[in-house]
């Protein structure tokens, strides 16, 4: 497969710069650099254009921050960059992300094994997702989970895979990771690979670029009551579809 690497980095945020350049040097194949979309340089207009509230079921119980949607629109640009350098796949990585010795072993398996049209998550935490093995190896195995876990720290994404996400989320309602749970709608097999071979190093490199303003102790608890009840609507519907 003919592959490359795309590390989504906000060109702002300088203090990631080191570790942006020692993932490019750790990273299994030639890498590039996607400037991220900044949200504070989003417009309302521009927001318009993408972004519509409650477009699927269940419903989607928050309105996005400028900085989510940044976010979705930096992966959407990722995901563009797949088709515009005509690749079989790209590995796309957040520049918060640290790669185990392991990493490149594991992504070299995958790729041999996977499709063009799959999906392929490398998780920062080995709990929440389960699901059929539909690859077992002596160093490895591929589930393909019924909900797929959150975060987009790392993925190997097939070119037909990005085509279909790139229709299907021309407009989208929610947060990138969770839109990726709904594969009954864009129809894009989602896998999970194993060992964890990736660590978040947020917390190393200044914070998350994705702020949360404190909020007071009422409008905590109703969000999470929201959160839950979300996440309890999305796994039945997700089981219903299997």
């Amino acid at each position: 497969m003919k592959i490359e690497a795309f590390i989504i980095h906000l060109e702002r945020a300088t203090a990631r710069r080191q570790q942006v350049d020692a993932l490019a040097a750790a990273l299994p194949m030639p890498a590039n650099i996607v400037d991220a979309v900044d949200g504070l340089s989003l417009s309302d207009n521009d927001i318009a254009k993408v972004y519509r509230r409650r477009l699927h079921s269940p419903k989607y119980p928050f309105e996005l921050r400028k900085t989510e949607i940044a976010c979705f629109l930096s992966h959407r640009k990722a995901w563009q960059s797949i088709l515009d350098k005509d690749l079989d796949a790209g590995l796309i990585v957040e520049d918060d992300v640290a790669v185990g010795p392991d990493f490149g072993a594991i992504v070299d398996a995958t790729k041999k094994v996977v499709r063009t049209t799959d999906f392929v998550r490398f998780p920062r935490w080995d709990r929440g997702e389960n699901g059929p093995e539909t690859v077992v190896g002596r160093s490895m195995t591929i589930i393909e989970p019924r909900v797929p876990g959150l975060g987009t720290q790392a993925q190997l994404v097939g070119r037909s895979a990005a085509e279909a996400l790139l229709t299907f989320t021309a407009t989208f309602d929610r947060p990138v990771d969770t839109t990726l749970q709904m594969h009954w709608l864009h129809s894009v097999r989602m896998l999970s690979a194993r060992p964890i071979a990736i660590e978040e190093v947020d917390h190393l490199v200044g914070g998350s670029v994705i702020q949360n303003k404190s909020k007071p102790f009422g409008e905590i608890l109703s969000r999470e009551l929201r959160r839950t009840a979300y996440r309890l609507a999305l796994k039945a519907m997700a089981l219903s579809r299997r």
